[in-house]
């Protein structure tokens, strides 16, 4: 059995389906009780529970886990840690940690919070059986289908992270096959793998991409976000995009391509699938 948490969003849902296609037994963690036919629908067995809490329940049985911690919770630092020693401690020999590219970017809070639990996998494993692995994504491209949609109307890609820096977007469904060989083959342990889609596109890219798949003109304008310093949340998102106006977010897509077994999707071929 392969323990799935957050599996009611995008990232733990799209596991939860690479594994199932695979032929793997999942349980699939979310944080409410109530119907969730996708998961269902995928022959999940669905468990209902706080991270936070007694995860007992979920973790019978588990021989593997795949911790993705819901997005911007200021829990994480000490959450994940706890998580991943619960699991380890309930005879689950393999951990896989859902983190991000670049986490030593400790300007940034949910990065600096992602790091410090990599910190803390060795302690966390310590006189277990279990192993760890790292999965870091970049920026989804599914992040801007909203974006798509609206465009689709507007001709206008709104960029919070202007116009000149690029990002490296992956699809999330490249990641969750990523996830899933880190969660089913041996030989992994202990490697920190980094998921990064195949071109580096600014917004004025993006752009452009977009005017070809739909068949009108797309034009990016920049739309800084505006700051919000009064939640947690909004401090991340502060920071992040900032950080990507300023810097860009890229990365290199060979460690995706040797665990994928090809290249990783493109911006185009997302595209395609939407």
């Amino acid at each position: 059995m392969i323990v799935v948490t957050a599996a009611g969003g995008p990232t733990g849902t799209a596991v939860v389906r690479a594994l199932r296609a695979r032929g793997e037994q999942v349980r699939a963690v979310v944080a409410t009780p109530g119907p969730r036919p996708e998961l269902e629908s995928l022959g999940a067995e669905v468990v209902a529970t706080d991270l936070t809490g007694d995860l007992s329940p979920a973790l019978v049985g588990a021989r593997a886990l795949y911790l993705v911690w819901p997005n911007f919770d200021p829990r994480e630092e000490t959450g994940a840690p706890a998580v991943l020693r619960a699991a380890a401690q309930a005879g689950a020999t393999r951990l896989v940690y859902h983190s991000v590219l670049r986490p030593q970017l400790r300007s940034l809070p949910h990065h600096a919070a992602k790091d410090r639990v990599e910190e803390a996998l060795d302690d966390v494993v310590a006189g277990t059986a279990a192993r760890w692995r790292v999965l870091q994504p970049c920026a989804y491209a599914d992040n801007l289908d909203a974006q798509v949609s609206a465009a689709a109307d507007s001709g206008r890609l709104p960029s919070p992270w202007g116009l000149e820096r690029a990002q490296s977007f992956v699809d999330v469904r490249d990641v969750a096959e990523a996830a899933a060989v880190l969660l089913s083959e041996d030989g992994l342990d202990s490697g920190t793998f980094e998921a990064v889609g195949p071109q580096e596109l600014t917004a004025p890219d993006v752009a452009a991409l977009l005017t070809a798949h739909l068949g009108r003109e797309v034009t990016a304008v920049d739309a800084p976000a505006s700051p919000d310093e009064g939640t947690y949340a909004g401090r991340c998102l502060t920071t992040m995009f900032a950080e990507y106006r300023a810097h860009g977010f890229t990365g290199s897509p060979r460690v995706l391509t040797a665990l994928l077994g090809r290249p990783p999707r493109t911006f185009a071929e997302h595209l395609r699938a939407r």
